[in-house]
């Protein structure tokens, strides 16, 4: 795979991998309202491309950026940090 720094990227759960090849993965941040300063949760869901099909719903999974792969897969993932329970 492509060498990456283990800061690019993001880390995010998988919450769907009826594609094929393709999984979807949901990312939380944690934003601050500028003017009330008080932080909540903000979540996205990225459509990732996942060559060898083995991520599983639940999976704890790293993904980054790359060339658009489809209309809406412009993620990959990179690595399976923790396997669901």
């Amino acid at each position: 795979m492509e060498k990456l720094k283990k800061s690019s990227g993001m880390i995010g759960r998988v919450i769907s991998n009826k594609m094929d090849k393709t999984v979807v993965v949901k990312v939380e941040r944690l934003v601050m309202h500028s003017r009330y300063k008080k932080t909540f949760k903000k979540t996205s869901k990225f459509k990732s491309h996942d060559e060898k099909n083995e991520c599983k719903v639940g999976d704890l999974v790293w993904i980054a950026e790359c060339r658009p792969l489809s209309k809406e897969k412009k993620t990959r993932v990179i690595e399976v940090i923790e396997k669901a329970g």
